[in-house]
């Protein structure tokens, strides 16, 4: 291979690093505003943030899987796909009451609130069926 075709190659992995990066960044971002927020997830997006720094800057990823609060549920996932039961509960107990308010209190078109409703069931099914412990 060429000088030119090494240097376009190397054009390329920086670009890609670079989006990589600031998926992970905005990810992270939107982790930290969930902590907040209680209707954005904050595990969902430190684990998307964990997936792009790895892709990107490893050294960032292993700061989110060794950070004192945010690193347990994070590295339980990646390395057993197991969710606690503490998690489980609270994910599936604001699903439902946001489901319930939706219903209630939204002005959305029936439909809509139907399809945003069935894709909460889905969610909370698939949260329900991860194991909650370790094997």
């Amino acid at each position: 291979m060429n000088s030119l075709g090494i240097a376009r190659v190397r054009q390329k992995l920086d670009v890609r690093r670079l989006i990589y990066l600031g998926i992970g960044w905005l990810s992270l971002g939107m982790a930290v505003a969930g902590i907040i927020l209680p209707v954005l997830p904050t595990t969902p997006m430190l684990l998307m943030a964990v997936w792009a720094f790895g892709r990107s800057s490893p050294e960032l990823a292993e700061r989110i899987r060794n950070h004192r609060v945010c690193g347990p549920p994070v590295r339980d996932w990646q390395d057993h796909g197991v969710i606690s039961l503490k998690a489980k509960l609270l994910a599936i107990t604001i699903m439902s009451a946001m489901g319930g308010w939706l219903w209630v209190y939204g002005n959305l078109p029936t439909w809509l609130t139907l399809l945003i409703i069935a894709v909460m069931v889905c969610a909370g099914i698939f949260v329900g069926s991860r194991p909650g412990a370790a094997r």
